[in-house]
């Protein structure tokens, strides 16, 4: 080890960037990010198309649990940020159901309210060594489970929920008791605010990609763009990139998927190697639509658990911001951003997905009559869920404890696969905890097995 250790970060998302700026701000410049594409930011990088709209990898917004995060984000974007209020629903046969759609059951037909309360009334709660599907059951009964959280977290995680744990719910799941729902249900109140997201903000321009684009422009030359790494020697500790080159670390960061980052390890036990192939992921097809329409919707997002529409969220991205519509036009454009997942066992066609999706939202009353679409923008993203699978913490176990004593830290949404700490406060925490832990040799704390 050299008096300055070199560290290499593999990939110049939230993860990569927030471990590189703390880096530089502990003192220590002896290091650089290899991202394989052309743009900072990974998944939270945005796209602008060719007729003028913007549109992120997915459903974005910013909030946070973190005072690195906040801090960062402030320091980065100052007042260039809309503050908004949360106001989603969920679509359910002809009508909106405000989110969560647990909470508030009055707004289903009679019959369906009666039949979600009382599987609620009988449900014994969930135990977090269960499997997804049984903890649901348990949980919520059968009513709320079979109108709404099996068909949509089929629809989310492209992944039979029989396969899946219920150990990363926290924050995610809404859990009411029937004490609650009958009570909003009697005295027809709502129940809208819960969760961490129910207030967030949004760049006034440039997409959620704004943030990390103007990070990057900080860290300035420690980012090489066209990077790709191929193979990764833990013995000799360099990295070899796709056009043959060779580069040196004495530790390395990487936010590459878990599974890749394995695939291209010289010398990795095969048991690692087997742990890799228990590591299960969705991908998702971002398709955006922007219409020739005034933007009149005052929703945010709304989730779609039923067979009407192929996705499972639509997002009204030009309530975000004015800047995702041509010109900032809101009284001519409107612009929403669909995600439909797709798996070995969700199958999802390209082809005319785009047709289908738009005939989705007019399906779904999301947007009226037959207005001039201007823009359908489809974007593949291969990787957009670590899905947690009961295999995936054995897995886990096994594989990183290995990359550690190598000097290895696999972080980030993907890197350290875990989907309970996958937002980007989380990643950028995980890249900041991580420096910390190299040069002031520091416990981590948010990234644990």
């Amino acid at each position: 080890m050299t008096d300055t250790p070199r560290v290499v970060i593999i990939g110049a998302g939230p993860c990569g960037l927030a471990c590189g700026r703390e880096l530089s701000a502990l003192g220590h410049d002896n290091w650089t990010i290899l991202e394989r594409s052309s743009i900072a930011g990974g998944l939270a990088s945005s796209i602008f198309d060719t007729q003028g709209f913007t549109w992120d990898h997915g459903g974005h917004v910013v909030f946070s649990h973190y005072g690195e995060f906040d801090r960062l984000l402030s320091e980065i974007m100052g007042d260039d940020v809309l503050h908004h209020d949360r106001s989603s629903y969920v679509r359910f046969e002809d009508r909106w159901v405000p989110y969560p759609f647990q909470n508030n059951l009055r707004h289903l037909p009679p019959e369906v309210a009666h039949e979600c309360v009382l599987g609620l009334i009988e449900a014994q709660g969930g135990d977090p060594s269960m499997d997804f599907a049984k903890w649901m059951r348990v949980t919520f009964g059968e009513g709320i489970t079979r109108h709404f959280m099996e068909p949509y977290n089929f629809k989310v995680w492209a992944t039979p929920s029989e396969r899946m744990a219920s150990n990363w719910i926290a924050e995610r799941v809404s859990v009411v008791d029937y004490r609650r729902a009958l009570r909003n249900l009697i005295l027809n109140e709502d129940e809208i605010s819960w969760g961490p997201n129910n207030t967030f903000v949004f760049p006034a321009t440039g997409g959620t990609g704004e943030i990390y684009r103007r990070l990057a422009l900080r860290l300035g030359d420690h980012i090489r763009f066209g990077c790709d790494v191929v193979e990764v020697d833990p013995v000799a500790r360099q990295l070899r990139l796709g056009d043959g080159r060779l580069e040196p670390y004495d530790t390395l960061v990487s936010t590459m998927p878990l599974d890749r980052l394995v695939q291209r390890l010289q010398g990795c036990p095969e048991k690692a190697r087997a742990a890799a192939g228990d590591l299960e992921h969705n991908g998702v097809y971002m398709v955006g639509i922007g219409y020739a329409a005034p933007l009149q919707d005052d929703k945010s997002w709304m989730y779609f658990p039923q067979r009407h529409a192929p996705f499972y969220r639509a997002t009204n991205f030009a309530k975000y911001s004015p800047d995702n519509v041509p010109g900032g036009e809101v009284d001519r454009y409107c612009s929403y951003m669909t995600e439909t997942s797709y798996s070995p066992h969700k199958p999802e066609p390209r082809a005319g997905l785009e047709d289908r999706v738009e005939a989705g939202l007019r399906a779904s009353g999301v947007i009226g009559g037959r207005p001039e679409v201007v823009s359908a923008h489809l974007v593949d993203i291969p990787y957009a869920y670590p899905v947690p699978t009961l295999k995936r913490d054995g897995a886990l176990n096994t594989i990183q404890p290995w990359l550690m004593e190598h000097d290895i830290l696999s972080r980030g949404r993907f890197g350290a696969w875990r989907y309970e700490m996958a937002n980007m406060d989380h990643s950028v925490k995980m890249g900041v905890d991580a420096a910390r832990r190299i040069v002031e040799r520091t416990p981590e704390e948010l990234w644990s097995l």
